[in-house]
This record gives structure tokens, sequence and C-alpha cells, in this order.
């Protein structure tokens, strides 16, 4: 084999780990701007389209105690589906970690987000309660807090 072979196979070889390389951050682009929507407290009116993914953020803090569930009325679940609760903020936090028990999750700290997807046209509401004991009345207890969204499906 020749040395100019082995610089030829060598060039073959850079140019499609470039290619590669700039397929993997085109990806990594699009999906940043394609992934679902993030909404947050003070988006109370959420309009989407069926088959849509979007999340709530909401602000959390580990060392109160308190968790986040949806509270009653559930949203109807023929319009709007859960995908399940998420941790931004924490470390190998996995994206879609479903609720614990009784469909709360201890906080890890900074934000909470839960997942939903539009599953089709109609309108619902969604009620968040951030409590400690969490039971009947929860919304009533000093420092609980409540979010409460109407959602649109198209």
């Amino acid at each position: 084999m020749e040395s100019g072979d082995i610089t030829r196979n060598s060039r073959a070889l850079v140019t499609v780990m470039a290619v590669l390389a700039l397929l993997i951050a085109l990806y990594s682009v699009i999906d940043q701007l394609t992934g679902p929507e993030v909404y947050g407290p003070g988006d109370t009116e959420i309009v989407v389209s069926a088959g849509d993914r979007f999340t709530i953020e909401v602000p959390d803090d580990p060392g109160d105690g308190r968790h986040w569930i949806i509270a009653a009325p559930r949203p109807d679940p023929a319009v709007l589906r859960t995908t399940g609760w998420e941790s931004p903020d924490a470390p190998g936090a996995s994206g879609n970690a479903a609720p614990a028990a009784g469909g709360r999750l201890t906080p890890t700290r900074g934000t909470r987000a839960l997942g939903f997807e539009a599953v089709r046209p109609g309108r619902t509401d969604l009620r968040l309660l951030h409590c400690l004991r969490c039971a009947t009345g929860a919304a009533d207890e000093p420092g609980a807090g409540v979010l409460n969204f109407r959602i649109t499906v198209g």
C-alpha cells in the first residue's frame, strides 16, 4: 500500500466523520426548535392542537415539604393526557418520571414540569395544587398554592 492510499483513506474517513457530526448537530437544533412548548404559572389559557405535546413548569422548593398534584376535578382524559412529571433542574432527571402513588412526586429542586399530550379537540380545566398533606381540603391549608389552567385543544 502506498502512502498516497493511506492519505486518501484518511481524508475519506475525516469527511465522513465531519458529515456525521454536522448531521447530529443539525438534528439537535431541529429537536430544540420543535420540542414541546413550555408554559408557566402565568399562562392560564393554553391553546394547542390535537397531537401536540407541551409542559407546564412550576416553581419547586424541596425544603418546604410540599408536593405538586393534579387536583380534582381532573382534566378530561378524552381531551388531555398526562405524560408524567419531569424535574428539569435535577441532575440525571428522567424525562417522564411517573408520579408516585396518589399522583404526587417529591420535589427535587428549582422547578417541576408536568408533561401533557393534547388528545383531541375540546376544552378542559387543569388544577395543580401545591400542598403538604394533599388530602381533602388541602387547598385551604396555610401556604398551599393553587394554579388553574384552561386548556383548549383545536
